[in-house]
């Protein structure tokens, strides 16, 4: 048995027992790791504490038997078993975070973690229509996703990407200390896992380096037409085909296909709205989303509008390059500590997840519950609640206290900018930002807080809703996105030829399971309304749940002679019905809220107000009865 390279320490020392316990009990069946004295002890912590809560003898024994088991992999002399029982799972999983995990997340966990395959199969090898393909928009995470389980079924495609690489997001957003605050080992496809991660929440070439990595794996990259945009969509009431409009900078040319898949997301277009006036500045100006790397900002005064997730991330660089910094806020954010965020993953860890088996299935699974559904009803309002204004229950309070107690440890001895910094309204009402030294940057003497909207732009700088004028050198907006105005700026018609962009508006889109839309048949969106994940969790978990239910209702078109599918107004309308009841009940919708998750109106179009359970459940099959089927051969 082989110890970790370049380690003196053996890897065992260094592992989380729970996560150990839970391989000893799935390799050997013994039971006697399931209870006492080996019950791990329930903690809150982000990462769970890795000795368990346990008596170091305790941890020592689990430890041993660990290697123990090891070597007799190692020499053959015991065998892996590949058959998990779905009761005995449940209790390991309860076991594994000392909660009462409920049975309905065993065959959704099951799937995630690699022990029961999610892919959608054939029910006989069928011969495909002649001329089936199937379009799909955007080469980010999504969009990799849509290509390889459409190929692992051997259906035809075609992605489109508007720019001249993979990553979507990742690609786009290559600012200074871009990264995620998702733990990487959860933010990665459930089947093609990251064992080498070097960071537990790594920045941005990593990310993106780990999505090409896996395009060329699953062999789609020759598949995708870089630096080309569809430009619209006309679906074809005779033929039951989309005639897509695709061009790049030498030529546009038209091309029909079965089916559309859009994986554009939400966050692909930038907000420009709060600077009025941009055009007329004489500086350097762009959006943290287009970086300008060629821009020299050393000694320059820089103005930054906005304070969300990507000013979290490259303030603290920007401020150390910068002369002077002035960032203008239109809201305060609540900012959570986290320990591991800076954290390199070691060696040894490296080591137990590729060599222990099942070590790296149960570490993610506790990641999983840790930044999954366990937040999501501590969003949820207290009707009796006596703080309706500061929070939305008692657990919602207590978080609300903890993220107060690390702001006023942070700014100790600045009065202002604590008065600043502190938001009213509840925690996790806006999307919670981890802290990059975000506070502590704020004291520096060169960073300066204005709490006056921008009301315009000039040559020279910036007004504020004061009056009161700012000079700059170099303007980054760190604005967001156009995140409503979604599919944006496709002309993508319909049966009936009504533009989706009237039917959606610039801030209302909705669709059925946040995938499809009544009027545009065969067309699937991934990462659509109510799809994205604000209480935890990762997106591309949400896109394998999305790609299940496209590839599912795909193979049912084509075993059974169905040559378009649109889902019926009703199911539509009742399901966003329901979406909207949910989110009235939930933190989103709080009457103290203004934040890109709603829109003009106030609806939430955004999150998704589903456990991640609710949605594996909702997408997993395709449900022919709440769709208009045309069979081949009939007429529209």
């Amino acid at each position: 048995m082989a110890r970790a390279t370049g380690t003196e320490h053996d890897p065992f020392d260094e592992a989380s027992i729970p996560t150990l316990l839970m391989c000893l009990a799935q390799i050997t069946g013994d039971d006697r790791w399931l209870q006492e004295p080996f019950l791990p002890r329930r903690d809150t912590n982000l990462f769970h504490d890795e000795t368990g809560g346990l008596p170091t003898e305790i941890q020592d024994e689990v430890r041993s038997s660990a290697r123990q088991i090891l070597q007799e992999i190692s020499d053959n002399s015991r065998q892996v078993p590949l058959e998990v029982d779905l009761e005995r799972f449940t209790r390991m999983m309860r076991t594994c975070v000392a909660e009462d995990v409920a049975p309905e997340y065993a065959p959704m966990l099951l799937e995630e973690l690699g022990f029961v395959n999610r892919d959608v199969r054939w029910a006989t090898p069928p011969v495909l229509p002649p001329g089936f393909k199937v379009l799909i928009i955007g080469a980010g995470f999504a969009g990799i996703c849509a290509a390889i389980k459409l190929q692992a079924l051997g259906i035809p495609y075609v992605v489109v990407e508007k720019n001249s690489d993979i990553g979507g997001t990742w690609f786009d957003n290559n600012y200074p200390d871009a990264g995620v605050d998702t733990p990487n080992h959860f933010y990665s496809y459930s089947f093609a896992p990251n064992t080498k991660w070097k960071h537990y929440f790594s920045k941005r070439a990593d990310i993106w380096q780990y999505a090409r990595d896996v395009a060329e794996k699953f062999d789609v990259v020759s598949s995708i037409q870089f630096s080309t945009e569809v430009q619209a969509l006309q679906w074809n009431t005779g033929s039951h085909t989309w005639t897509a409009t695709i061009a790049n900078d030498s030529h546009s040319r038209t091309e029909e296909f079965s089916a559309v898949i859009t994986a554009v997301g939400q966050l692909n277009r930038p907000n420009l709205a709060p600077a009025s006036g941009i055009e007329h500045f004489s500086g350097d100006w762009f959006h943290s989303a287009h970086w300008n790397h060629n821009v020299d900002l050393r000694g320059k005064r820089v103005a930054v509008i906005g304070t969300g997730a990507s000013a979290m991330q490259f303030l603290p660089t920007l401020a150390a390059t910068a002369g002077d910094v002035t960032i203008f806020q239109r809201s305060p954010q609540w900012v959570r500590p986290n320990s591991d965020y800076h954290r390199t993953v070691s060696e040894n860890t490296v080591w137990l997840l590729e060599n222990m088996p099942f070590y790296a299935q149960w570490y993610r699974f506790g990641l999983f519950w840790r930044f999954g559904d366990g937040l999501l009803r501590t969003l949820r309002r207290d009707p009796e609640w006596q703080f309706p204004e500061r929070s939305m229950n008692r657990h919602n309070d207590r978080h609300r206290e903890q993220l107060t107690d690390h702001l006023m440890q942070e700014l100790d001895g600045r009065p202002d900018l604590i008065e600043q910094c502190l938001p009213d309204y509840p925690p996790y009402g806006k999307r919670i930002l981890v802290d990059n030294n975000w506070y502590k940057t704020l004291r520096q003497d060169n960073v300066h807080l204005i709490t006056s909207a921008v009301d315009h732009v000039t040559t020279t700088g910036i007004v504020d809703a004061d009056g009161d004028a700012h000079e700059f050198d170099v303007i980054i907006l760190a604005t967001g996105f156009q995140a409503g105005n979604l599919l944006s700026p496709i002309d993508i018609r319909g049966v009936s030829g009504t533009p989706l962009r009237d039917v959606w508006g610039v801030d209302d889109p909705r669709a059925y399971l946040g995938i499809t839309v009544p009027d545009y048949p065969n067309m699937f969106v991934l990462v659509g309304p109510n799809t994205f994940v604000a209480h935890g969790g990762s997106i591309i978990y949400q896109a394998e749940c999305e790609m299940r239910y496209v590839t599912d209702c795909i193979r049912h078109m084509i075993e059974n002679g169905i040559s378009s599918v649109e889902v019926q107004q009703r199911v539509h309308d009742e399901y966003n019905e329901r979406v909207d009841a949910e989110h009235d009940q939930l933190v989103w919708a709080h009457s103290g809220l203004h934040s890109w998750y709603r829109n003009s109106k106030g609806r939430v179009f955004s999150p998704m107000p589903w456990r991640f359970v609710d949605y594996w459940q909702m997408t997993h099959d395709f449900d022919e009865s709440e769709y208009k089927v045309t069979l081949n051969g009939d007429a529209s």
